[in-house]
């Protein structure tokens, strides 16, 4: 009976590393050159050779399409219906930001590790804590220093009234430096830590560049796979508790 039950256990402590380890394996490969199940994106990245202007660095592989990329540079766009010059005229060296910001969101297929599952009548997954480069996230705050708006999170709280977000009753518009006294604070508050300021530089493989070349490949390939591969070696390693419990109780058998 003694043997009966040893070898039952041995085989669960197999099968047990072996669905640790696929489970790792699978999350690898899901989490690598994939499109968001939100409102405009592709149901996977594929190539896309006219799209538009800030948008085009993602054209050899891209989750958004040609319409979408140019609707990214419009403002009050059919995308969102978002207004950026809520407080009156955005500056240019700002909007190229939130322009760049857009694309990266519509476009990017290497935000795998960072999507999470959401319960939202216009997306049913959205990212969440992505490393942005420092020298991005410094860049996009200093450009905006002198453009205003009224609100730390963009996400809600807006007045749709008129079709397109309005500053809600009682929020007043200030420099951006006021709802958003740091670089950190900027990236992170304003869509809800969909972003998360990274202390890693350019280059850096570890961190999310909203800024590329091209010409030099796409840098944040690289950063996904070492992100991914990250989460892949967590959940083999969440496995662990498990199989100590049972190797435990194996040898306790044995003696």
């Amino acid at each position: 009976m003694a043997q009966l039950v040893t070898a039952q256990l041995l085989l669960l402590v197999w099968v047990a590393a072996c669905g640790a380890q696929a489970s790792a394996t699978r999350a690898r490969t899901d989490l690598l050159n994939v499109c968001m199940d939100a409102k405009h994106h592709k149901d996977k990245p594929s190539p896309e050779d006219k799209l538009h202007e800030q948008c085009s660095p993602w054209k050899k592989n891209s989750c958004c399409s040609t319409n979408t990329s140019q609707e990214a540079h419009k403002d009050i766009s059919y995308l969102y219906r978002f207004n950026w010059n809520h407080c009156g005229e955005m500056e240019p060296a700002c909007k190229r930001h939130f322009i760049q910001d857009a694309c990266l969101y519509e476009c990017s297929p290497n935000l795998g590790p960072w999507i999470q599952q959401v319960d939202q009548s216009w997306r049913k997954e959205r990212i969440l804590n992505v490393p942005l480069c420092q020298e991005d996230c410094q860049r996009w705050w200093e450009d905006c220093k002198t453009s205003q708006t009224c609100k730390s999170n963009w996400h809600k709280g807006w007045n749709w009234e008129k079709g397109y977000n309005q500053c809600p009753e009682g929020a007043a518009c200030h420099p951006f430096h006021f709802y958003f006294p740091t670089p950190a604070s900027l990236c992170e508050e304003i869509w809800s830590k969909s972003y998360k300021a990274s202390n890693y530089s350019r280059g850096s493989g570890r961190c999310i560049q909203m800024w590329f070349d091209p010409a030099q490949g796409n840098p944040n390939e690289e950063v996904a796979r070492f992100y991914a591969e990250t989460m892949g070696g967590a959940g083999l390693r969440g496995a662990g508790p498990l199989l100590l419990s049972l190797l435990l109780v194996l040898l306790w058998l044995l003696q």
